[in-house]
């Protein structure tokens, strides 16, 4: 399954490119993921839980990122073995460019998948996949920029700024600040 997308983020490259090296950012983006730990230089650990279709199973398995050229692009290639349930397998090669207000961050995804997964058939898997494609980077997004207007309108609506007149910002830029 391949896939290419892209999303602005408003905030600087260099900010983006933090963000995606952080154990603790990629673990509260990757949907059903209960630990994340390593480094950007080591590679990553992770256990993420996930149901696909019929299929629920725990996947434990790395993440290495290479080809990395600071501020700009990386190659994130991962697996995970889920026991009985099967295999996947999978990479992403990510650009970042600086645009007016943010950073566009480009995407192309390929993903792999044996065992019991690849017999759900391909209209499960791709779709399947590129809702974890789009959740996680929708999710690193709302991690770097903070909540957009529409979330504002909830509980917290009489909040939607800091102190100061200030636009609130995602808990990312706020450890970076």
């Amino acid at each position: 399954m391949q896939m290419t997308d892209s999303r602005t983020i408003a905030a600087s490259p260099e900010m983006v490119w933090a963000a995606i090296l952080d154990p603790e950012v990629l673990k509260q983006c990757v949907p059903g993921c209960t630990e994340m730990s390593g480094s950007a230089e080591e590679g990553f650990e992770a256990t993420v839980v996930q149901k696909v279709g019929p299929v629920k199973a725990t996947f434990k398995g790395t993440v290495v990122l290479s080809e990395m050229v600071p501020g700009q692009s990386l190659t994130l290639t991962g697996e995970g073995k889920g026991g009985a349930a099967g295999f996947a397998k999978g990479g992403a090669d990510v650009k970042l460019v600086p645009v007016e207000g943010g950073t566009e961050l480009h995407y192309d995804v390929d993903a792999k998948v044996g065992g019991k997964l690849a017999q759900l058939g391909s209209r499960i898997i791709d779709g399947f996949a590129k809702k974890m494609a789009d959740q996680f980077f929708s999710n690193f997004q709302d991690a770097v920029e903070g909540p957009k207007p529409a979330e504002a309108d909830g509980p917290d609506a009489d909040a939607p700024q800091a102190e100061g007149g200030e636009a609130k910002k995602g808990w990312f830029k706020k450890l970076v600040s």
